[in-house]
């Protein structure tokens, strides 16, 4: 296991430095945060972000992430040009040295959370997703601002989106990632770049999109479209614990001896009503993950890959990036380190 930390680049408050001072700290995981979705990533940036680690004293193990184009999922006639566009990324990762992508294939919206700051009785603040919240979200009202989106944006384009999905069932979504990692996979495997989806987070339907990447079945599922090497996945242990009914050490357990789990993300959440959740402390006694026994797992497989703490709460009055202060992430690193030590 390589331990390693979420940095978004120059503009992310938490300096490099600070990463650092993290014991055993090793890995960056980080992206070219203002390359629009569609757009080939130049090489010379890769190198540039790539350098700039190195001088802090680290490595540059995962891009996280090089997003996959709406037109793509949905199977638009425009996708190959755009296929081709992120294939020149994927060989470019590869010429400078950058051994894994972490990428998704949730369509519209990446995470998404009801709650960005949820006040906790110790006066902390997490990242929640309540159903009842959700479901009083108005998408035809003007202007919206959701939670986990960057920047307000207007309801008429949204719900044209919305509309382009309509005739896109789980079926047809998954016949659109076939199509994708049939192209992509084999550039990734000549490039010795390892593919790692991520699962959707949270795991199930929201707005009536469909969600697919849901549970250990699914990612079975999902490295059996092409049965390569390179075609793995972001083995999410928040993603996936939030719905009951997967069970994370069993999923790690069984995709280990395929060695399929290029990338690990490991968080706690604590479920707290019918698809309801919110982010808790990564220990197992926080949340409704066994995280001792996630890592147990790991241990068990002989994972050797990048593993980062995921997201945390804001404590000790910090203020950033939701879900991506430095001081809750860097308890969670040790807590982790410590399992880590323990479990081997």
């Amino acid at each position: 296991m390589i331990l390693s930390f979420r940095w978004y680049g120059p503009e992310d408050p938490i300096s490099l430095n600070y990463i650092r001072h993290i014991p055993h700290m090793r890995g960056i995981v980080s992206a070219l945060h203002d390359i629009p979705a569609g757009t080939e990533w130049p090489k010379e940036r890769l190198i540039e972000l790539k350098e700039r680690i190195e001088s802090a004293g680290m490595e540059l193990l995962v891009i996280e992430s090089i997003p996959v184009h709406e037109s793509i999922k949905l199977g638009l006639p425009e996708r190959d040009s755009l296929i081709e566009a992120y294939c020149k990324s994927v060989q470019h990762m590869g010429d400078v040295g950058i051994p894994v992508l972490c990428y998704n294939f949730m369509p519209v919206f990446d995470w998404f959370r009801t709650d960005l700051a949820m006040k906790q009785a110790d006066g902390t603040t997490c990242l929640n997703f309540e159903q009842e919240a959700m479901n009083r979200f108005d998408l035809s009202a003007g202007t919206l601002s959701l939670p986990g989106w960057g920047a307000a944006f207007n309801s008429n384009e949204l719900n044209k989106l919305l509309h382009a999905y309509e005739s896109v069932d789980e079926e047809a979504l998954w016949d659109n990632l076939g199509y994708f990692l049939e192209r992509v996979v084999p550039v990734a495997e000549a490039s010795n770049v390892k593919m790692a989806i991520h699962p959707d987070d949270p795991p199930w339907s929201i707005f009536g999109l469909p969600r697919i990447i849901t549970s250990g079945s699914a990612l079975e599922r999902h490295i059996n479209l092409v049965d390569s090497p390179a075609n793995g996945v972001t083995l999410c242990s928040g993603s996936l614990g939030a719905a009951p009914s997967n069970d994370v050490p069993s999923v790690i357990r069984a995709l280990g001896p395929k060695k399929r789990i290029h990338f690990a993300h490991c968080r706690n959440v604590k479920i707290s009503g019918p698809q309801s959740f919110h982010e808790s402390p990564h220990p197992a006694s926080l949340g409704s993950v066994d995280m001792v026994d996630v890592m147990r797992a790991y241990a068990d497989i002989g994972f050797e890959g990048p593993l980062r703490p995921d997201h945390g709460r804001m404590i000790w009055d910090e203020e950033g990036r939701p879900g991506y202060g430095l001081f809750d992430r860097a308890l969670g690193a040790m807590y982790l380190q410590g399992v880590w030590e323990g479990v081997r």
